[in-house]
């Protein structure tokens, strides 16, 4: 199957943790100065006004006075950026891997540097419940990358070291005598998940897939599919597996971006979350 291309280096608004991403406390607190529309690839359990109901939450619980961020949804990365670049939205939300790579392809970008809390995110595979053999076999593959250092080795390989050029292709094993999944991927979250000029598949989360599948001796299946529809991919049965989805590491809410009807596998990487803006 052709995968499709790239749409553009733009961020992909991901998770409803960047929302917070901006809240401060004591002096440091940041003083309300007015609406700023936060671009965000659609969450997987989140409307726009649960997101917004969690930021105000929590704005009230920490008493810090802070920019409102009115939430839009976008389905992809091309919609994303004409967002942007059309002034429907202020800032992306994205993860600090990701803003690297961009602002190394394009000057035009450049991280918002008004955001005093630092949050991270870390990122699993979603299974539907009644999958949980499927769930564990995945699980066991995490674990013992991390614990053969295999998945340290990937993350440098393909997140810490890679710069303005892209990622090599990732070649999926695969053996007849193995049965397939099918794994939904966006292809559009570089340097973890992305799709080059040329169709092929490359990017950490491949490499990884390519390192689970030889573990779990199952061929793996890339589906191409838009944020928006990672759920519904998983839960009418046309993908097995969906990545991304995200566990929040702190005490926002851990289902913020798992489908009804989904669990996740063990985390396997964690990033900080950052917003990205356009240079004036």
């Amino acid at each position: 199957m052709k995968l499709k291309k790239i749409f553009g280096l733009m961020a992909t608004g991901l998770i409803a943790g960047t929302l917070f991403t901006g809240c401060g406390g004591g002096d440091n607190a940041v003083k309300d100065e007015g609406d700023v529309k936060l671009g965000v690839i659609t969450t997987l359990n989140a409307s726009e006004q649960k997101l917004e109901e969690i930021l105000k939450m929590v704005s009230e619980k920490t008493s810090v006075n802070i920019k409102h961020h009115p939430i839009i949804h976008y389905k992809n990365l091309s919609s994303l950026q004409m967002g942007l670049e059309s002034g429907s939205i202020d800032e992306i939300s994205t993860y600090q891997s990701v803003a690297d790579y961009l602002m190394s392809k394009n000057p035009n970008f450049k991280i918002v540097n008004d955001h005093l809390m630092n949050l991270s995110d870390s990122f699993c595979f979603a299974f539907r419940k009644e999958d949980g053999m499927l769930k564990r076999e995945f699980d066991s593959a995490i674990n013992s990358l991390k614990k053969d250092g295999t998945l340290d080795k990937l993350v440098k390989t393909y997140v810490t070291d890679v710069k303005s050029d892209d990622p090599p292709a990732v070649e999926l094993p695969h053996d007849d005598n193995f049965d397939t999944i099918k794994v939904a991927v966006t292809g559009d979250l570089p340097p973890l998940d992305l799709v080059l000029a040329d169709g092929k598949p490359a990017g950490f989360n491949t490499a990884l897939l390519a390192e689970i599948s030889t573990r779990i001796h199952k061929n793996i299946e890339l589906l191409d599919i838009d944020g928006d529809a990672r759920a519904s991919a998983l839960t009418s049965g046309r993908a097995d597996v969906i990545f991304w989805a995200i566990l929040p590491v702190d005490d926002r809410p851990k289902d913020i971006d798992t489908p009804e009807g989904a669990v996740l596998s063990e985390p396997y990487f964690t990033d900080k979350v950052v917003h990205l803006e356009l240079t004036k």
